[in-house]
């Protein structure tokens, strides 16, 4: 099992389903453990009943179909599948309406989910989801990109209030893909996947969404920084040893 994290800890994003669905074939003794721990590309699904779209998840499925955080129905129907208390849900869907304002604020569109359930200690978990197709014929609004894909997963576990004080542990993951083939920039692909975790303890007279939205927004910088760093950064910086740029090899060229 160790083994195998470290496989998919390696293999790019697009080529993660492959990837689990053979290491599931290898180990179906683990299959609960790989499915629970290896973060997938988001897929998305079309809620008919409130026209919207939902991004699916190990955190809104059971068995085989998939809660709408807009309808909050599965999908295919399901019987006696679990739903969130109706505080937790009243909840939900205030955090659906916030992070979709935060979303267009910062992706400039794409697709956002929030789910929320109870947790064994009295507090409950909260999922925040953003997929961002920034292809050509997705939701990029720029064009320079053949394919490329921005997957955030937020996961917050929130403990119970302890003299108006709550604990929150908040696990993010990204996955970026990125290909390019034209012209001016030639065929280029650069994918990969970052995960952080960070933990507070914050006063609750702001409220719980004010709180998550304050932590993930922080995240979110640090991740993106930390992407810029490790792969645009130092991607630019082998392309230009291996190709300098023109007028610098004629600055090193000498004269004759």
């Amino acid at each position: 099992m160790e083994a195998a994290m470290g496989l998919m800890r390696r293999i790019p994003p697009k080529h993660t389903e492959t990837a689990l669905s053979a290491l599931l074939t290898l180990l179906p003794q683990h299959s609960s453990d790989l499915l629970s721990q290896v973060d997938q590309p988001l897929q998305v699904l079309s809620d008919m009943e409130s026209g919207k779209e939902f991004i699916l998840c190990e955190y809104n499925r059971d068995a085989d179909s998939y809660r709408s955080p807009w309808s909050n129905k599965y999908h295919p129907p399901l019987e006696d599948a679990p739903q969130p208390s109706p505080e937790l849900r009243k909840l939900e869907v205030e955090a659906n309406e916030v992070f979709a304002i935060y979303r267009d604020q910062y992706y400039e569109g794409g697709i956002s989910s929030v789910y929320m359930w109870e947790d064994e200690n009295e507090g409950f978990i909260a999922c925040f989801l953003i997929k961002k197709d920034g292809s050509r014929t997705g939701h990029g609004r720029r064009g320079y990109l053949q394919e490329g894909a921005w997957d955030a997963i937020h996961v917050i576990e929130v403990g119970p209030e302890e003299e108006g004080i709550v604990h929150y542990c908040l696990t993010s993951t990204v996955m970026l893909t990125l290909t390019t083939d034209n012209e001016s920039s030639g065929s280029f692909n650069l994918s990969g996947s970052i995960r952080r975790q960070m933990s507070m303890k914050l006063s609750v007279s702001e409220g719980h969404l004010c709180n998550m939205g304050k932590m993930i927004e922080e995240m979110e910088g640090k991740l993106r920084n930390s992407l810029d760093q490790v792969y645009f950064g130092k991607t630019n910086e082998m392309v230009c040893t291996l190709r300098p740029p023109t007028e610098l090899v004629q600055m090193k060229l000498p004269d004759s």
